[in-house]
């Protein structure tokens, strides 16, 4: 109980010293965060359009949008987070033309959409769980969700933003005069149709609310002539578009109006600023109070993703010798606002990094408590290094999440840090490192270990150094300590 108090009391001292500041994509700035409600926070992140495996760059957003809610949380902050499940609507351009991207994924593989879309939900959430990415209070699908969906084109419709198309119902963004406030610079690559004829579509920016469901003589680039995924709708047979989903799923559970929302860059020209749109043109509110937006992860100085086909999954990794949480560290390093460079020279560098605090923990774990937490003067001395490390660790996440600071100081006192403080760490960095036990060698370790002190005893150096180099080639360390031998397994 007493720990539990004065845990709750370091937050309160660090939150009173450190105010939380974002950069909000929407104010293009750096802002103190305040959320609407006290300490309650409403938190949605766009979740994956699952018609195939994550990558690890898909995955570097979730680590930043995990951090974020971790360091809300270690604030005092009670966070609400809603993540979304796209199972129907993303087509294969963002720009309301080609394919539904898993009814054709559902074409190839010979399998229904529906199959598709579960069976990769179903590897996200197993990357996520590798990843120790904390789960959202719920994953909403799409397909679960269209009458809500319908609901909003509904009140669009009466409001006037909406227009009919051979091809759909669409939004007219001339009509909604803070179009594309996110932007800094209008993108070159804005909305553009290649598929509806421009005197259909009234704007180039203009979005798909609604899909009518085409048959195959007239929608030459499906796959098959029959879609699986289509409902009844006011307007006809046919299916939601990719944002409205978002808007209509993060009000039905956050309310119209929150505090943040998050996803990579990608998402802001198109996804993130139609959504704005379409949510405050039927509400008149202020839609989301903070945007965050995580930077690309590159490989051989290209954007990894889908598209360009240079990318890899957790499971990859996983077959190279590398544990996902050496991938998470990895992230660490770099802030989520600037682009990173991946490697497998760079994740080996993460990997002996994380490693060296597992050993750490270990030989805490092994230490007599007089050796851990010396009484007197030096335990008053290592308090004050503490709370100096929390105090610089928490100012460095409470800029902007700033991770490489954070592990910058982390790195700094390492040594002199307490097991409690490592894991109070932890909360945010996220390695599990409250999981690592005390390491058990089997017998014939021990009975090295036995026979090497004997060795020592005797003053022959040279048979326990070779006693130390046969537990090595096992893949055991031994260190020598006053209270007696400390075991550390190799990677």
């Amino acid at each position: 109980m007493w720990k539990k108090r004065k845990n709750a009391v370091t937050i309160r001292i660090m939150s009173a010293i450190h105010k939380l500041i974002l950069y909000n994509t929407l104010g293009h700035k750096k802002e103190l965060f305040r959320s609407r409600k006290g300490k309650d926070v409403g938190y949605y992140t766009c979740g994956p359009t699952v018609y195939q495996y994550a990558h690890i760059g898909n995955l570097r957003t979730y680590i930043f949008e995990d951090i974020l809610k971790r360091a809300l949380i270690l604030f005092g902050y009670r966070v609400k987070h809603i993540m979304n499940i796209t199972d129907v609507g993303h087509l294969t351009s963002d720009e309301d033309t080609g394919e539904d991207k898993i009814e054709r994924e559902a074409f190839r593989q010979k399998k229904t959409a529906f199959e598709i879309a579960r069976f990769y939900e179903d590897e996200f959430k197993k990357d996520l769980k590798k990843l120790n990415i904390l789960f959202p209070d719920a994953f909403p699908r799409a397909t679960e969700h269209i009458a809500e969906q319908i609901e909003l084109i509904e009140r669009l419709e009466k409001k006037g933003y909406t227009y009919k198309t051979s091809d759909g119902i669409y939004f007219d963004t001339k009509k909604f005069n803070a179009y594309g406030i996110l932007w800094k610079t209008k993108p070159h690559d804005a909305q553009k149709s290649d598929r509806i004829k421009t005197e259909e579509k009234k704007n180039n920016e203009d979005f798909a609310l609604w899909k009518f469901s085409l048959d195959k003589a007239r929608d030459k680039s499906a796959s098959s002539s029959k879609r699986q995924m289509e409902w009844e709708s006011p307007w006809g047979v046919g299916f939601p578009g990719w944002h409205i989903e978002c808007s209509a799923m993060s009000m039905k559970y956050l309310g119209e109006e929150f505090d943040i929302h998050t996803g990579g860059i990608d998402h802001i020209p198109v996804h993130h600023t139609d959504e704005i749109a379409q949510s405050e043109a039927a509400t008149g509110k202020q839609f989301v109070r903070f945007w965050l937006h995580g930077n690309f992860l590159q490989i051989d100085g290209k954007r990894m993703g889908k598209s360009e086909g240079n990318f890899l999954t957790a499971e990859e990794l996983q077959k190279k010798g590398f544990d996902p949480l050496d991938y998470r560290y990895f992230i660490l390093g770099t802030h989520y606002r600037s682009p990173l460079l991946f490697s497998l020279e760079a994740l080996e560098s993460a990997k002996n990094a994380r490693h060296r605090i597992v050993t750490h923990i270990q030989k805490l774990l092994q230490m007599p408590r007089s050796i851990r937490a010396p009484r007197g003067g030096k335990e008053l001395d290592k308090e004050k290094i503490n709370q100096g490390f929390r105090n610089a660790f928490t100012k460095a996440l409470a800029d902007d999440l700033n991770m490489p600071q954070a592990l910058a100081v982390f790195w700094n006192h390492f040594e002199a840090l307490s097991h409690p403080d490592i894991l109070w760490a932890d909360k945010i960095m996220g390695l599990r490192l409250g999981s690592i036990k005390k390491p058990d060698p089997p017998k014939e370790i021990k009975k090295l270990a036995k026979d090497r002190e004997e060795s020592r005893k005797k003053r022959d150096w040279k048979r326990a150094d070779e006693i130390r180099s046969e537990m090595q080639k096992r893949g055991w360390n031994i260190d020598d300590t006053s209270g007696g031998p400390i075991f550390t397994q190799e990677k």
